[in-house]
């Protein structure tokens, strides 16, 4: 069995270096290529890929990567954002993941291990399917997202998509925020810090794939409502739908039916 916790743990250590070494705004953003899943390629982004996947090298595994694509033809599938949050990691806010799921098939059905890494507070999210959602290796228990929405996480946004669409949601949601990480405000779903989650583009399963099983480890609600079913979702690097995360269906639909409105 391949401990992909163990790996996962030393990618992290990894990227933190490569975060040391490129210290400052102009170390991290010039772009450097244009990434696979459709976004510009900078130097950080370059250099934790890199060093993410010598760590998988030799395994038998299937690389799902935001900046390469598809690579590689093994049995697991491992879906990476090596920096999820990457404006925020260039500008030096402290709050960006790395996010690494591991599946068992080419779905979101298939995931069976999920890892995010905080920089900013060094806190690890690890999810296994069917055993549970932990923060720091103890299980996420107790309260979780309350029953009605008192913050909301809009994530995947713009200046003009946030004026678009937080008209829709004032009688939803009392708070907003806007964080910068999808993958993490998924965690903070899953452990109750926000009541639901919401992007405002189509959300690519190197985004979500990891945190997403937090989520429903914890016997939580999410859906890609424009393009259903989640489970059969293909673990690629396009993005079909917007993702809607709250604690139940009926606060899913809610979301879902304002964005679409």
């Amino acid at each position: 069995m391949t401990d992909w916790l163990a790996i996962c743990r030393d990618a992290a250590v990894d990227v933190r270096r490569v975060l040391d070494e490129l210290p400052n705004r102009p170390d991290r953003e010039p772009v450097v290529a244009a990434g696979e899943g459709g976004d510009d390629t900078t130097a950080i982004d370059a250099a934790a890929e890199g060093v993410i996947l010598a760590r998988f090298e030799g395994l038998d595994t299937t690389i799902v990567s935001e900046e390469i694509g598809i690579s590689g033809a093994g049995r697991w599938r491992v879906i990476v954002d090596p920096i999820d949050g990457s404006l925020n990691a260039k500008r030096g806010i402290g709050f960006f993941s790395l996010s690494v799921a591991v599946a068992s098939g080419p779905t979101m059905g298939d995931v069976r291990f999920g890892f995010v890494h905080d920089f900013g507070t060094e806190e690890e999210w690890t999810a296994t399917h069917g055993q549970g959602a932990f923060l720091n290796g103890h299980a996420l228990e107790g309260d979780g997202p309350k029953d009605r929405i008192e913050i909301l996480s809009f994530e995947a946004t713009s200046t003009a998509s946030v004026a678009e669409k937080a008209a829709a949601v004032v009688d939803l949601a009392y708070r907003l925020r806007i964080m910068g990480s999808l993958a993490l405000s998924l965690c903070h779903l899953a452990a109750g810090r926000v009541d639901a989650v919401c992007s405002l583009k189509p959300a690519r399963s190197v985004d979500i794939a990891a945190a997403q099983l937090l989520v429903r480890e914890r016997g939580l609600s999410i859906d890609l409502f424009e393009d259903p079913p989640f489970d059969v979702a293909p673990l690629d690097v396009e993005g079909r739908s917007r993702v809607v995360a709250a604690g139940t269906p009926e606060l899913c639909q809610q979301l879902a039916a304002a964005l679409s409105a």
